[in-house]
């Protein structure tokens, strides 16, 4: 049993490490514009595969991008990834998601995941946390395939719509729920 828990431990570690290098301890400037580039191809690969998440997006205050989030888990597991806060296409802020677990899982996936802020009171409280939680304070409504094919924006009324798209990978279950969001700023 311990032998497996260790196991999990250093194969979670070692994909977070090699996820991505952090905007905050890279290149400073030539980082953040990479992940600004990131960030709205990302959006534009969301909004060619999801009608709603492209008819939604034009509406939103400000539109969260993690381009790429990689999670693994072996008994316990987690997840890590950097994304671009746009307003009006233009990137303002850059964030970090992160997420731990512990529970039967077993396996690593990448993906991306969108946050739509539908008014100025859900941005706000993402700009002033010291760790906006996922679950906590707004509310945020995860769009599935069947949501996303039988919803339209005249029956939409919430704070936050989050589009996961891009999967890759072999993992039991996927969530943003209890997700940490933390403001990274560049260096330069």
């Amino acid at each position: 049993m311990k032998k497996t828990w260790m196991t999990g431990v250093l194969a979670v570690a070692a994909l977070l490490c090699a996820a991505h290098p952090s905007v905050a301890q890279d290149k400073g400037k030539t980082a953040a514009a990479e992940l600004s580039s990131e960030a709205q191809a990302a959006l534009q690969q969301l909004y060619a595969s999801v009608p709603l998440a492209k008819e939604l997006g034009p509406k939103a205050t400000a539109i969260l991008v993690f381009p790429k989030v990689t999670k693994a888990g072996l008994g316990i597991g987690g997840q890590y990834g950097e994304g671009a806060l746009l307003k009006g296409g233009t990137a303002v802020g850059y964030y970090k998601t992160t997420g731990a677990s512990v529970g039967l899982q077993a396996g690593g996936q990448q993906y991306g995941y969108a946050m739509l802020f539908m008014n100025a009171k859900a941005v706000e409280q993402l700009d002033n946390a010291k760790g906006f939680e996922v679950g906590v304070g707004p509310s945020v409504v995860l769009v599935d395939e069947g949501m996303a094919k039988t919803t339209t924006t005249n029956t939409l009324k919430d704070d936050i719509y989050a589009f996961v798209f891009g999967q890759k990978g072999l993992m039991a279950g996927l969530g943003i729920q209890g997700n940490k969001i933390t403001k990274i700023t560049p260096k330069c």
